[in-house]
């Protein structure tokens, strides 16, 4: 049985222990998997420093697992952790290091990645966090290569997931890498979550549509355009749409979002495609059409650069 090892500590947030825990626990859980379909087998357990720790809001959790199991673990789990200010104890760094020489899988989530760091398991490497702490993590470790884009980063043993609920899509992705698409699809539907958030967390720092404008000119050209998006749009129909000539529409559409007209539309285009790749059985070059693009090669050539999946690799995570 694979072990699993999660650590707690006082203070902590239940959120990410527990998503965890639900997520590589979930044989022990009650309710049937599809027909043909084994829940992932894992053996969980939440180790801390101490027998006794404090959770946010009050709780109290009680562990027989220390971290000497934190060790001896086959998987490794750091939630957040209480204070990127502050160093984890030389105990927590050395469990880390000897699970780390044994060979075992390292997995963070949030700012959990900095505990990582202080072992030094993310030298040399590529990993992510939460955006906020980003460049924290890249000023204090310089030998990370810190992406703060994705919503997780797989290095092969060690992988970093960026804030709290990309800890769920790193999770799950664990479980479809050890036991497969159709096994990590149930667990999803079990969860009531996506099998398969592509993108990154660019998305939830800025909304793509502002709510207010100077005039509201421009938020009503894009929810036009968002209407209209399986039809040719140009810079001169849009600035059109939002009363303005072409150099002003330019102007105001960057100061509202921070981006040009074409590439937020390439962008919206590229969003409207993935509910038809989830759930229809439209070929790839219809698709590219009822969303806009005008040919099925410019389609994958900018859905490539903006999800980092092709969108048949994409689709085939909801199949199977």
């Amino acid at each position: 049985m694979h072990t699993v090892a999660i650590l707690a500590y006082d203070g902590m947030s239940g959120f990410e222990s527990g998503l965890a825990a639900e997520i590589f626990g979930m044989a022990e859980l009650p309710g049937p998997f599809s027909a043909g379909v084994a829940p992932p087998g894992y053996a969980v357990k939440l180790c801390s420093e101490q027998p006794e720790i404090r959770m946010l809001g009050g709780a109290v959790v009680r562990t027989a697992y220390g971290l000497a199991d934190l060790a001896a673990a086959d998987t490794v789990l750091i939630p957040s952790v209480r204070d990127v200010e502050q160093s984890p104890s030389a105990e927590l760094i050395e469990a880390i290091r000897v699970a780390d020489r044994r060979g075992a899988r390292l997995v963070s989530i949030c700012s959990g990645a900095f505990a990582l760091a202080a072992a030094g398991v993310l030298d040399g490497r590529s990993a992510t966090t939460h955006w906020i702490y980003a460049d924290a993590l890249s000023r204090r470790y310089p030998e990370i290569d810190v992406d703060p884009a994705p919503l997780y980063v797989d290095s092969g043993r060690v992988l970093t997931s960026a804030g709290c609920a990309a800890g769920l899509d790193l999770c799950l992705h664990i479980v479809r890498s050890d036991h497969g698409v159709r096994v990590a699809n149930d667990v999803a539907r079990r969860l009531v979550i996506s099998p398969h958030r592509a993108g990154g967390q660019a998305q939830y720092i800025d909304s793509p549509v502002p709510e207010v404008t100077a005039d509201g000119r421009i938020a009503a050209g894009m929810a036009w355009a968002l209407q209209h998006l399986d039809s040719p749009i140009s810079l001169d129909e849009l600035a059109t749409r939002s009363a303005m000539s072409r150099r002003s529409y330019l102007r105001q559409f960057a100061k509202a979002t921070g981006s040009t007209p074409i590439k937020w539309l390439i962008e919206q285009r590229v969003q409207a495609s993935l509910a038809l790749l989830e759930s229809s059985d439209l070929p790839i070059e219809q698709i590219a059409a009822r969303v806009g693009f005008e040919s099925p090669v410019t389609f994958r050539h900018h859905f490539v650069k903006q999800m980092h999946t092709t969108p048949s690799d994409y689709r085939s995570c909801f199949t199977g």
